[in-house]
């Protein structure tokens, strides 16, 4: 985190104080980089980087960022957000946010550098899918939570989808989502899952509404661990990036109709492929 200090102290603020709304990622987005929007501002951010419930702050300070972290809103070698941007984010005092990444520093996750260009760092990487990883990552869901969480994922991405399709995207906004389809189209196999992800993301946040933005990023997490658990095939990518450019077409000639088909099959796809690796 950025270690420099104020120029002039501020009293001790009262415990978790909140902001009166969180601030909002920007749209326009670095094509180049396809992860950042033009102020910084990290993609999934909305959806994950908001306030946390007073009760419970450093727990679920922990848990925001671990997501943030496994969903690759914030990269193998990227650093978070500066620590009173993050605080405000999330809601909390910079004394919970700075024991939250302390906790995650010891569990490996990320690496607190001082100095000038310091910060928390992020280390984690996704790891290497190995035999059985998914069957276990299944059982630590409950097989009995597999169709709940498709059918959760299916429903939400596919209204956010139509909703989007239905608004008045400003040229920023469209952009956005040209980005993030070229980002996950022009990715590696070692990153293409953390784009993937991104794409679907920016579905949700562009409607402009953080209760569907952070719906969207619920659903993927549900089905995160088994998604990573299985490899990523070359011909599923060359399926899914037909797909993807179906979807983004959709939303941007405003066709709510088509946009839900295309995410629906879509997600008929990646569900069939954990079926049958699941067999």
């Amino acid at each position: 985190m950025d270690s420099t200090p104020a120029r002039a102290p501020a009293p001790r603020p009262a415990p978790e104080p909140r902001p009166a709304s969180a601030p909002r990622a920007a749209v326009r987005q670095d094509s180049k980089a396809g992860d950042r929007a033009a102020d910084g501002a990290l993609t999934g951010g909305v959806s994950l980087l908001r306030p946390v419930r007073a009760g419970n702050a450093f727990e679920e300070t922990v848990e925001r960022l671990l997501q943030a972290i496994k969903l690759g809103v914030v990269a193998h070698g990227e650093k978070l957000p500066p620590e009173r941007e993050l605080a405000n984010r999330l809601g909390i005092s910079r004394v919970t946010l700075r024991e939250a990444i302390r906790a995650l520093q010891e569990a490996g996750y990320l690496d607190v550098r001082r100095g000038r260009y310091g910060g928390a760092f992020v280390v984690y990487r996704p790891p290497r899918p190995r035999k059985g990883d998914l069957r276990r990552a299944l059982t630590r869901m409950g097989e009995d939570e597999l169709e709940d969480a498709l059918t959760f994922r299916m429903a939400v991405e596919c209204g956010a989808a139509r909703v989007l399709a239905t608004t008045e995207l400003t040229p920023d906004r469209r952009e956005t989502l040209k980005a993030r389809l070229a980002g996950v189209n022009d990715a590696a196999p070692a990153d293409y899952r953390r784009r993937d992800i991104a794409f679907h993301l920016a579905i949700g946040e562009l409607t402009g509404s953080p209760l569907l933005a952070a719906a969207c990023a619920d659903a993927r997490l549900r089905v995160t661990d088994l998604l990573d658990a299985i490899p990523v095939l070359g011909p599923n990518i060359e399926h899914a990036a037909v797909q993807h450019a179906a979807i983004a077409a959709a939303i941007l000639d405003g066709d709510p109709e088509a946009a839900g088909r295309a995410v629906a099959e879509h997600l008929e796809g990646t569900a069939a492929l954990l079926r049958g690796f699941l067999a």
